[in-house]
């Protein structure tokens, strides 16, 4: 026996392959599957103690999440079995022939972790300006006036907002006292 004879016929190889490039979102639905899989998982093995939690757990979210994410992937996969194709999207006015702006990247990476590295001495409500401040300047703000206020302002509210309203502590370094 030759191995032509023990292999899949060339013309069924060739059926097999467009069929799965026609219907490749269907990768698409698998990770999503897998994802929701994992993020339920996850939620429903959570050790949550049921004296501290309020009406809403910490359940509450990754169930909505992982519930969701099963549901979308089922819907796509239905889609996509019945013959839906994704529609290429028009791009934004992006020449492809001028080179990456390293500088921005860099000062934007520069920017995220000198906030990492003061976060903790000088507080979040400082970090947090100058993260702001920073990337504002990177993405090529000049306005040296606005931009600080702005960012100050920016800050303080995130910081109020996770720190008293979420109950979320972001550490206040020296402004701990005042705010």
């Amino acid at each position: 026996m030759t191995a032509q004879t023990t292999d899949t016929p060339p013309a069924r190889r060739r059926e097999r392959r467009p069929w799965l490039r026609e219907h490749s979102e269907l990768g698409v639905c698998a990770l999503l599957l897998v994802l929701g899989v994992l993020v339920l998982t996850d939620a429903l093995t959570m050790d949550v103690d049921i004296a501290q939690r309020g009406p809403v757990g910490p359940r509450t979210v990754p169930v909505v999440v992982g519930a969701g994410l099963l549901v979308i992937a089922a819907l796509l996969a239905v889609d996509v079995l019945r013959g839906g194709r994704g529609q290429a999207e028009g791009s934004e006015d992006v020449d492809l022939s001028e080179p990456a702006d390293f500088r921005t990247v860099l000062l934007l990476a520069g920017v995220f972790l000198g906030a990492a590295v003061l976060i903790e001495p000088l507080g979040f409500p400082v970090a947090g300006a100058l993260l702001f401040w920073g990337a504002a300047y990177a993405l090529g703000s000049r306005r040296t006036d606005r931009d600080p206020l702005i960012a100050a302002g920016l800050s303080l509210v995130t910081y109020t907002v996770f720190n008293n309203l979420l109950g979320v502590p972001l550490p206040g370094g020296p402004l701990m006292g005042v705010l």
